[in-house]
């Protein structure tokens, strides 16, 4: 197939070096790079900007937000889907993990509608050709939950499946390991002292019949597997030490310091939010990711319920932590890829998929002026 589409004038984001030359995308595939200016008078002019792989988020939550953009106000399913996949687009983010609860503790019922409806539309729409990013499915398996193996067990084999993670929200452990702030949680959602209290003895009870089991359940299910497996949350060495033995290789969101460094330690890869970044610090009062990357604890960034975080934390990477552009840049794209078994993106390299990004740096702030997956513009 002959080349269909050269850029030129740009700054080339490689694996480690920023090259001030052209690339060419022949059909869905990057054809070849070169360094100086294209002779070519269609070749797209990229005055100066950035050109960098397309972002790979492999935990978003952005859907439930529009699902309901009001706490009383649901959004129908399918134009929520339409609008969040807009939403990651225009953000750069072209391979889009849609992270979806599995398992109801009994604070958000409607997110199992979401859930449902949710992988209902990314399907149909994926198969119509209407979404601009690549959704694919990542499981988020509640394993104190009653009715996750339920729920679980008919998407396990889903075509999309590409990431299942275990967490526990439990009180007094993971991101809720002070449980002084999960009972202002309970208050805040208007529950009296003694409510709370009966709340608690709930969820307590509800870990120690169902926890080990559900994990069995999602562990035996994925064994043997070309699916990545990640444990959320971890707060302790213990959690750590029994992820490590149960084959999990990624930490996702680790809340203290000691947990992500003692994943690394284990050869395990870990996610911090991005949006932990560019506010400043965890909206939940768990550890600084900004912290965690200058212990050199973090290998990728999710954008969690902010798709736009993503390459924000990317490019604040460059001054928080002293890494290089193209270090910076394969948080979110290199390395989430090869986490999921990517092999296919997530780097700009001859035959591999033209994923690709335009971005300008205005005041240090990244705006994207471009986006194409797989060859076509999209955004």
């Amino acid at each position: 197939m002959g080349v269909e589409t050269v850029f030129t004038g740009g700054r080339i984001v490689l694996d480690d070096d920023v090259l001030n030359g052209s690339l060419a995308v022949a059909g869905t595939r990057i054809a070849a790079i070169d360094a100086g200016a294209s002779a070519l008078s269609a070749a797209i002019d990229l005055d100066g900007d950035l050109l960098i792989p397309g972002l790979i988020d492999l935990h978003t939550d952005n859907l439930e937000r529009q699902v309901l953009p009001r706490a009383t106000a649901r959004w129908p399913s399918r134009s929520a889907m339409i609008a969040h996949d807009a939403q990651c687009a225009v953000a750069g983010v072209t391979t889009v993990f849609d992270s979806f609860c599995v398992g109801d503790l009994g604070f958000q019922e409607e997110r199992t509608r979401t859930f449902v409806d949710g992988v209902a539309d990314m399907d149909e729409l994926s198969a119509a050709g209407l979404l601009k990013s690549e959704h694919l499915l990542h499981l988020r398996c509640e394993l104190p939950a009653p009715d996750m193996e339920a729920l679980f067990l008919p998407y396990a084999d889903h075509a999309r499946l590409a990431l299942v993670s275990l967490m526990d929200h439990s009180p007094g452990v993971g991101q809720w390991g002070d449980v002084e702030k999960y009972r202002d949680l309970l208050r805040r959602d208007g529950l009296t002292e003694e409510e709370v209290e009966t709340k608690l003895a709930q969820q307590r009870a509800s870990r120690a019949q169902w926890r080990a089991h559900n994990r069995k359940v999602v562990l035996d299910k994925m064994q043997g597997r070309a699916i990545a497996l990640a444990s959320h949350d971890d707060r302790t060495l213990e959690d750590v030490a029994e992820n490590v033995a149960d084959g999990i290789r990624i930490a996702e969101f680790p809340v203290t310091m000691l947990a992500a460094q003692a994943a690394q330690s284990y050869g395990m890869t870990t996610i911090a939010g991005a949006p932990n970044v560019v506010r400043g610090g965890s909206h939940s009062g768990n550890v600084a990711a900004a912290d965690l990357l200058r212990a050199g604890a973090v290998d990728a960034f999710a954008s969690d319920y902010v798709p736009a975080a993503m390459l924000e934390a990317a490019i604040m990477a460059t001054t928080v932590a002293g890494l290089s552009l193209p270090q910076a840049i394969a948080l979110v794209t290199d390395h989430p890829a090869r986490m999921a078994n990517l092999a296919d993106r997530g780097r700009i390299a001859p035959g591999l998929q033209a994923d690709l990004v335009r971005v300008r740096l205005y005041d240090g702030v990244p705006i994207v002026r471009g986006v194409w997956r797989q060859g076509e513009r999209v955004a």
